[in-house]
């Protein structure tokens, strides 16, 4: 029998990583779903909202749902399916924009942190614990009372104060790594600390850094959508799902409820598919979990039952 024939066939990365979530995660394929929704709502915004989602039409105030409005019109006329259409782009924009600051705040204090060691480790981690130790709803109210609100504002905020509780994944990953034998043999032939960063740290606590960022998408937009349900967000006109709920929603739920009960729903089937996919592609790609080499598993099975079965056959 050809050798060749007898070996199994190897699939691309991101293909393996697409069966492995099929299979083993179906809420985070449900999740995956939802998010390629709300990627494809944000993009494509201008052409699926029915109006611009700051048009008014004092005429058709509190219009209920219909065939003009599907989901009914707010206290100034304004469309609340074109302006809950606007809000996901506004939510991915803040959630998105966020978490990659997220990822490079933990990756700048969490790699010297975790690489330097020693007393400048003890200083950062004192620090970090200061900082934690607040409220964070309190804190980032105090925080962004001081630098203002805005879209650019709440994403800077979030972004550094998130970024800081992550670094300590970050950190423990260097340290697990600085511990490694490859590791002390290549800083015992004298290899620069740039290429120890860039050969052996990086690379490894990749897997991590696309953990963080693929978490920190959901809490970042929660967290954008309470500050501005408190009025310390991101201000009218535009279309936040926080802001919706707290302004008209609350003011008026009692005489129009679909100014209450669609943003909630959009806020929270939103938030729920991309924990649901966050969670999934922190279980497949985590490698301290059964998921992380869970293809490695099974390729090995494959490969010893082949060669099993090939022994049987011979003669």
């Amino acid at each position: 029998m050809d050798v060749a024939q007898a070996e199994p066939r190897i699939r691309s990365g991101f293909t393996d990583f697409l069966v492995r979530l099929v299979r083993e995660k179906p809420l985070g394929t449900v999740g995956g779903v939802i998010v390629l929704l709300m990627l494809f709502t944000a993009i494509f915004a201008d052409f699926l909202a029915p109006f611009p989602y700051a048009e008014i039409h004092i005429a058709d105030r509190l219009h209920p749902p219909g065939a003009e409005y599907f989901l009914g019109a707010d206290n100034l006329g304004r469309d609340v399916l074109s302006r809950i259409i606007y809000g996901a782009r506004l939510s991915l924009y803040v959630g998105l924009g966020a978490s990659a600051i997220n990822v490079i705040v933990a990756a700048i204090v969490g790699i010297p942190s975790g690489y330097i060691g020693g007393a400048f480790d003890i200083i950062v981690q004192r620090f970090v614990d200061a900082l934690l130790s607040f409220p964070g709803l309190i804190f980032l109210i105090t925080v962004m009372s001081l630098v203002g609100v805005g879209v650019v504002q709440v994403i800077i905020v979030l972004g550094i104060l998130g970024g800081i509780g992550w670094m300590r994944v970050v950190r423990s990953a260097v340290i697990a790594i600085r511990e490694n034998v490859y590791f002390e043999a290549a800083r015992a032939i004298g290899a620069s600390i740039p290429r120890l960063l860039g050969r052996h740290v990086l690379p490894n606590i990749m897997p991590f850094m696309i953990i963080v960022f693929s978490m920190s998408v959901a809490g970042n937009i929660l967290a954008e959508a309470t500050l501005s349900f408190l009025g310390v967000g991101i201000p009218p006109p535009f279309p936040s799902w926080g802001a919706m709920l707290s302004w008209e929603g609350r003011t008026y739920m009692y005489e129009a409820s679909w100014l209450a009960i669609w943003p909630g729903v959009a806020l929270g089937i939103g938030v729920y598919g991309i924990s649901m996919w966050g969670d999934a592609v922190r279980d497949l790609l985590d490698p301290r979990l059964r998921g992380g080499v869970g293809r490695f598993a099974r390729s090995k099975k494959k490969i010893a039952g082949k060669e099993s079965k090939t022994k049987a056959e011979e003669p």
